[in-house]
């Protein structure tokens, strides 16, 4: 095996590959990319027991063949080789790479112990790449980190017609987003949980112009975009649903521009120790964030515009709040409130007259919606 490649093109090939490998694995070969040269092209595979990845890139192929090498230590190589054109060959049984006048001596593994790479399902339709990689960051936020708990850990990826759903809770928030979907039939329909972990990654590296094309079965989810191919072990069971959760009965609203609220809940949280309550107390047209008990406190007013009631007094955990926010880049952000340690809508909107303008409850949800519980706010 011999081929010769930019630099360039394959660091990003093996760092796209190499996203999928395991940190740590029993068995040594999953620890390594596969390399094919053959027809003009270079393919490089890695999978783990969850996923797989696999990307072609243009390469010119001296001698066609294939190889396996520890997929890390070849980033780590590709990282620090200079620019310009590479040499890779496989001699006996090390793998090469010179460039720039450094060269560089891999091991190679076995070849006959690498499992093959699983299909890819059958395609559903696609997705804009942009849009699904911001809808996903949107809702990975409310993920949870308990891997006791492995279905809350993922994002819900629900198909409904030409309407995507994605969604995901920690128990304590709930964030919903959803999104238009190119559908390839009609009446497609799925309701599956994805890792938040790898869906996020995959988003990311799909991230920029064009489109993604989504393929799912019973036991896998499977992306794929000009060369490039993932798949995805879906976990088992299913998250709850959100409609009743989200129907909040005559909620009190707050209107507020969200970078100043975004400044002011960094600000004022510095004092708040273990996550205590940040506590929000909304008047007719202002809000006092306070933080603190005892010995340090901190404090900061805001405009914000209030209705429905005169005055209500509701507290977060800082760092949920300050999550929510972050999910949002619109400049008004809007909060539904049932009361203390009760249910809080966030939305966001582009000005306080598309704000308020919802609180009738006659116009469409926002496409991104983030429930937080709030908690009893402090005695000052």
């Amino acid at each position: 095996m011999e081929f010769r490649i930019e630099r360039g093109a394959l660091a990003d090939a093996v760092a796209w590959a190499a996203r999928v490998l395991p940190t740590r694995s029993p068995v040594p070969v999953l620890g390594g990319l596969l390399l094919e040269a053959a027809d003009g092209r270079l393919a490089v595979s890695g999978l783990d027991y969850e996923a797989s990845a696999r990307i072609e890139v243009a390469a010119t192929a001296v001698r066609p063949g294939r190889v396996l090498v520890m997929g890390r230590r070849l980033l780590d190589v590709c990282r620090v080789l200079p620019e310009g054109p590479v040499e890779c060959a496989v001699e006996g049984s090390r793998f090469t790479v010179t460039g720039g006048g450094a060269g560089f001596g891999l091991s190679v593994l076995p070849l006959d112990d690498y499992p093959s790479l699983p299909p890819l399902p059958d395609v559903l339709g696609s997705v804009d790449a942009q849009e699904f990689a911001a809808a996903v960051a949107d809702v990975t936020v409310a993920a949870g980190r308990d891997d006791t708990l492995p279905t809350l850990t993922g994002i819900r990826l629900g198909l409904d017609g030409d309407r995507m759903t994605l969604a995901a809770t920690d128990r304590y928030r709930f964030a919903v987003r959803t999104l238009g979907w190119k559908p390839g039939t009609a009446g497609v329909s799925a309701d599956v949980v994805v890792a938040a972990r790898r869906l996020s990654e995959i988003a990311r590296s799909f991230g920029g112009a064009g489109s993604v094309r989504l393929a799912l079965d019973g036991g896998s989810a499977g992306f794929e975009r000009e060369g490039m191919r993932t798949t995805v072990r879906l976990l088992d069971g299913r998250l709850p649903r959100h409609d009743k959760l989200f129907a909040l009965a005559d909620p009190v609203t707050a209107v507020t521009d969200r970078e100043p609220l975004v400044e002011a809940v960094k600000r004022v949280s510095v004092v708040a120790d273990n996550n205590s309550p940040l506590q929000f107390a909304f008047g007719p047209d202002s809000v006092l964030l306070q933080a603190g008990y005892e010995d340090d406190v901190a404090s900061q007013r805001l405009p914000a515009v209030l209705a429905g009631t005169d005055g209500m007094t509701v507290a977060f955990n800082p760092a949920y709040l300050m999550d929510a926010l972050a999910s949002f880049d619109s400049p008004v952000v809007r909060f539904q409130l049932m009361g203390p340690g009760q249910r809080a809508m966030v939305t966001g909107h582009a000005d306080h007259g598309d704000a308020l303008a919802g609180t009738s409850g006659v116009t469409a949800q926002p496409a991104h919606q983030h429930l937080l519980m709030s908690v009893k706010p402090l005695v000052y």
